[in-house]
């Protein structure tokens, strides 16, 4: 399906870009809940649609199925310094750990609340920045 070409690219770079705020704005009210992890899950979920946003505008089609946001962004053509290529990583990271059992407990674990706010100002200077580059 990502292969083929989109009719209408902006109608689908506004359904990532919209989701991605709601997403966001739930990653907040998820942090205000202190449920930290999962404030950093639906964090990675926000980013991963505005690079899923930037891919579809850059490439004229679907974006690929995959969760890694550091290929997502590679994929996409996107330029990326090696600071936010390392939390792109980081923030994949979150998906892995708050879906699989095996590292649910660590990573809950992890989520303190200082932890989880300063992942969340990445994410937020994160997205900024992939906002930024729709805009170009």
């Amino acid at each position: 399906m990502n292969e083929e070409k989109i009719n209408d690219t902006q109608k689908i770079i506004n359904h990532w870009l919209n989701t991605s705020d709601e997403d966001f704005e739930t990653m907040h009210f998820l942090f205000q809940s202190k449920k930290y992890n999962w404030a950093l899950f639906i964090g990675h979920i926000s980013v991963e649609k505005l690079l899923k946003a930037y891919y579809v505008k850059k490439k004229g089609k679907h974006a690929p199925p995959i969760h890694n946001l550091l290929r997502i962004a590679e994929k996409g053509g996107l330029e990326i310094n090696e600071e936010y290529a390392d939390w792109l990583d980081t923030v994949t990271l979150f998906n892995i750990n708050a879906r699989y059992d095996d590292y649910k407990r660590e990573f809950y674990n992890q989520c303190t609340k200082e932890f989880t706010d300063i992942w969340i100002e990445r994410i937020k200077e994160l997205r900024i920045w992939i906002k930024r580059q729709l805009l170009k």
